[in-house]
């Protein structure tokens, strides 16, 4: 199975152990994030409305390797939101073999730039969230801290 390459693990990614060190997930799942936005309202219009996305926290798990030059991709999902806060997750392939390599869940918040604060998303945004197909149940990240 073939999916889109969102990239390609580089050299300065691999470690001694010959595949993707930790940090470079943290990099390709922010690329993702970068390529999620626009379709549910966030990203530069957001932006340039004052407004920013702040993450708040983030869980990974590590399914299977990835070596040199192998190419990447992901699929990304809503789960949940509310009047402040999105919660999502992607997942990162083996963009050839189709194997799951790692998953990520991230927990954003709405940022105003100018007063560098949490706000409440603007309206137009939230609709954007409420018409998003939501995705399986979180595994580890909720909105709200127990």
């Amino acid at each position: 199975m073939t999916r889109p390459v969102l990239a390609r693990v580089r050299p300065e990614w691999v470690d001694h152990y010959g595949h993707m060190n930790v940090a470079p997930y943290v990099v390709v799942f922010d690329m993702a994030t970068d390529a999620l936005w626009p379709r549910i309202g966030l990203g530069e219009g957001f932006r340039a409305r004052g407004f920013g996305t702040f993450a708040a926290e983030n869980w990974i798990a590590y399914e299977r390797e990835v070596r040199l030059d192998d190419p990447l991709s992901a699929e990304s999902e809503v789960l949940a939101h509310d009047g402040k806060r999105l919660l999502i997750r992607h997942r990162l392939f083996h963009a050839e073999a189709g194997f799951e390599s790692a998953r990520c869940e991230l927990l954003f918040l709405c940022v105003d730039l100018s007063l560098r604060r949490v706000r409440p998303w603007p309206e137009e945004t939230a609709a954007a969230f409420a018409a998003a197909p939501v995705g399986r149940p979180p595994e580890r990240l909720a909105l709200r801290r127990p």
